[in-house]
């Protein structure tokens, strides 16, 4: 894919030109994260297990191709190098998972962090008078 058209890279998924400029991307945490009760006192408290700290991500994108779902099913694993970044305070912080790449500005690490995920669903849309396509691609981290 030439690197001029988006950072967004996948292990699992082809991305052909013109596909993916101008995406978007969301990162959250997965529903089963939270975990947040009141004690007696009416404190919030979180008794969220650490191994549920996991993130979903919706990919959006409008342009003149989708990628190449075609065999992509529900479940598939693809792991992907994200547009959306991550950040920590430089002195006291680290990543919480893989950077792809990353910068600092002031006291902060900004990075792309690499996700192994599963295909939660996706669709696409023609526009056939426009000439353009869009696509959603809903994952979740495994």
């Amino acid at each position: 894919m030439p690197a001029a058209t988006t950072v967004l890279s996948f292990s699992g998924l082809n991305v052909p030109p013109y596909s993916a400029r101008g995406l978007t991307q969301t990162l959250e945490p997965i529903a089963q994260k939270s975990q947040l009760r009141r004690t007696v006192n009416g404190s919030l408290v979180d008794l969220s297990a650490p191994q549920f700290k996991k993130y979903r991500s919706t990919i959006s994108c409008r342009d003149m191709q989708a990628p190449a779902f075609s065999g992509l099913w529900q479940g598939a694993i693809l792991t992907v190098d994200c547009v959306a970044e991550l950040a920590y305070l430089t002195a006291s912080g680290s990543p919480e998972r893989t950077v792809v790449s990353s910068r600092t500005d002031g006291d902060y690490t900004f990075y792309r962090p690499r996700l192994t995920m599963r295909v939660v669903s996706f669709n696409t849309v023609q526009d056939e008078y426009q000439a353009e396509v869009g696509w959603d691609l809903s994952l979740e981290e495994v």
